[in-house]
C-alpha cells in the first residue's frame, strides 16, 4: 500500500515539475509577443517617431516622451527571457550545449537590462557622452558574446532544420546589422537614416523569431518524454 501511495507522490511530482518546465518555456513566446507589443505601443504614443527610420534604443534615450513607459515594459520583457533561460536549462536533459544556450540567453538579456536602466543614449541632435558609448558597447556584447553563442549552442543541442535555421538566422543578422551600422555616422551627425528603423527591426524580430521557434521545439520535445 505504501509503495502505490509513494508511486503516485512521485508521478505527482513529476508532473508538477513538467507542468512548472513547460511555463517557463512557453514565456520564450510571451516574452516576443510582448516586445512587439511594446514596439507598436511605443510608436502611437510617440506621435513624431519613425519605426521605419529611428532605433527601439531611441524610445528608451534621455528625455524620449515614451523612456518612463518603455523602461518598464522592457525590464517585463527581460523577466520573462529569464525564466525562459531558466526553461531552457532546465530542458536541457543532459545537452551541456543547451544548458550553455539557456545561459547565454539570460546573460544577453542581463546586459540589455544594463543599458537600458543604467547607460540610455541620448536624443538625435544631442552631444553624445559616455552613457552613450557604454549603451552600444553592452549591445555589441550582447550580441557577439551572448545572442551569437547561445545560437550556436543551441544549434549544436539541435541538429536538423533547426540547425540550419540557426545558421540562416546569423548570416541574416550579419547582413542587417551591417546596413544598420552604415546608418550610425548619420545617426551621430544627426542626418536622415531613412531606413535604420527597418534594418535593426529585422534583426531583433529574427532572433525573436528564434526564440519561438526553439521554445515550440523544446515543448514538442517536452510532450514527446511525457508519453514515454
Amino acid at each position: 500500500m505504501n509503495s502505490v501511495v509513494n508511486n503516485i507522490v512521485e508521478r505527482g511530482k513529476g508532473s508538477t515539475a513538467s507542468r512548472t518546465q513547460n511555463v517557463l518555456i512557453i514565456l520564450g513566446i510571451v516574452s516576443s509577443i510582448l516586445y512587439l507589443v511594446i514596439d507598436s505601443l511605443a510608436s502611437v504614443i510617440w506621435q513624431d517617431y519613425s519605426p521605419i527610420s529611428q532605433t527601439v534604443s531611441e524610445y528608451i534615450a534621455i528625455d524620449a516622451p515614451t523612456r518612463p513607459l518603455v523602461t518598464i515594459l522592457f525590464i517585463v520583457y527581460d523577466l520573462l527571457i529569464f525564466a525562459f533561460g531558466i526553461g531552457v536549462i532546465r530542458a536541457a536533459a543532459g545537452k551541456t550545449s543547451l544548458k550553455i544556450a539557456g545561459g547565454l540567453i539570460i546573460a544577453k538579456e542581463v546586459l540589455g537590462l544594463a543599458a537600458t536602466i543604467f547607460f540610455p543614449i541620448h536624443l538625435r541632435g544631442v552631444q553624445a557622452d559616455f552613457s552613450d558609448t557604454m549603451h552600444g558597447t553592452l549591445t555589441a556584447a550582447g550580441v557577439f558574446l551572448c545572442m551569437f553563442p547561445a545560437m550556436i549552442a543551441g544549434a549544436i543541442a539541435c541538429p536538423g532544420r533547426f540547425r540550419i535555421y540557426s545558421i540562416i538566422t546569423m548570416i541574416l543578422f550579419v547582413i542587417f546589422g551591417v546596413l544598420a551600422g552604415s546608418d550610425q555616422p548619420k545617426y551621430t551627425a544627426n542626418l536622415s537614416t531613412p531606413l535604420m528603423g527597418v534594418w535593426e527591426r529585422l534583426n531583433i524580430y529574427g532572433y525573436m523569431i528564434w526564440i519561438v521557434v526553439l521554445s515550440i521545439m523544446l515543448l514538442r520535445q517536452q510532450r514527446l518524454r511525457a508519453q514515454v
